[in-house]
């Protein structure tokens, strides 16, 4: 098994060849300059190599670029294999990476929240407490309830 350091290198060799492949070496229109290559892990008996990918435009285009990377992994896997000069090359697994859809949900999610934040301090704003301001006691008041006992 080799080490987390070896592998972590190994990624970022795979994750710079992929993109400049992607870049300058393939002629596949379904894989123009809106795939952009976000992570890469590697197991580590480096033998397997996930790489996460992000695609600039809608559904559509999403599934064509899924399709051209499929048909590009043996290209790209030999190029890895060329760079990386490692005994046995890893196979590459392309997966669309959930980053950018989940930040969008998450700023949604903020902005409700705000939107509602809004309201409560629009609402509150001429209120007045139901009891006293400050519901404490202080030191200094006489406490009359402990002279109950006669």
């Amino acid at each position: 098994m080799a080490d987390n350091a070896r592998a972590k290198r190994l990624a970022d060799l795979i994750r710079e060849v992929v993109a400049q492949k992607l870049q300058r070496g393939i002629k596949d229109p379904r894989l123009g300059s809106h795939v952009t290559i976000t992570d890469t892990r590697v197991t580590g008996d480096l033998r397997e190599a996930t790489v996460f990918y992000t695609v600039y435009g809608d559904d559509e285009e999403r599934n064509e670029a899924a399709a051209g990377l499929e048909s590009a992994k043996g290209i790209l896997r030999s190029e890895v294999g060329r760079a990386a000069g490692v005994k046995f090359t890893p196979t590459l697994t392309f997966v669309m990476d959930a980053l950018p859809d989940t930040a969008r949900n998450i700023e949604d999610l903020l902005d409700k929240a705000r939107q509602s934040d809004e309201k409560v301090r629009e609402a509150s704003a001429g209120a007045k407490y139901a009891g006293e301001a400050d519901p404490y006691r202080k030191p200094d008041e006489d406490d009359e309830t402990d002279d109950t006992t006669e």
